[in-house]
């Protein structure tokens, strides 16, 4: 996008979009947010209720549980950025629909080459059906893959564990092994 791009233009972009319906249902737009230069990203699916109502990406139970992961990985909330793959709530939570990944494709886009993280997280199967299309995640989840300049690391997303309670194990495995993954790749991008 060039050097004129910035995560508060996309956030106002965003704020401001009208391309699928999604904007006609929801409170508010849920842009982002963190650090503009972080080297880890974590991408889910859509905003839920207490995210369109807070304007924040995972602040609501799943955000609960994505704290505590983050703990376990060793990794600073503050120091990452957080997006989702639609940018406005579904109707009654449910999955966005292909049009609707796609009016917001861009904005996703321009969010990841404006942070150029290292290590990209998405969260659940439609996240990481952005970039591992016909994802199994149940058996992709925490196998990290190259793809372009990027490291992505597939993960379950944070309500398999609400909905699940045996997954927060499986969670914590791949989290405790997704952290010390990326203080290698931090460690080697230094060197």
């Amino acid at each position: 996008m060039g050097g004129t791009d910035s995560l508060a233009l996309i956030a106002d972009d965003i704020r401001v979009c009208r391309a699928c319906p999604l904007c006609e249902s929801a409170t508010q737009a849920v842009p982002g947010s963190g650090a503009a230069d972080a080297r880890l990203m974590i991408i889910g699916e859509a905003p839920g209720a207490h995210e369109d109502k807070a304007g924040m990406p995972f602040v609501g139970a799943s955000g609960k549980v994505l704290n505590k992961l983050l703990l376990v990985a060793g990794l600073d909330r503050s120091a990452l950025f957080i997006a989702n793959v639609v940018k406005h709530r579904p109707p009654q939570n449910r999955d966005p629909l292909p049009e609707e990944v796609l009016a917001c494709a861009h904005f996703l886009q321009r969010q990841i080459a404006v942070v150029d993280p290292l290590v990209i997280v998405p969260l659940g199967r439609h996240a990481a059906a952005r970039w591992i299309p016909d994802i199994k995640i149940s058996t992709a989840h925490g196998v990290p893959q190259r793809i372009a300049n990027h490291i992505v690391v597939p993960m379950l997303h944070p309500a398999a564990a609400l909905y699940q309670p045996r997954n927060m194990a499986v969670l914590e495995a791949d989290f405790q092994a997704l952290g010390e993954l990326y203080r290698i790749v931090l460690r080697d991008a230094v060197k």
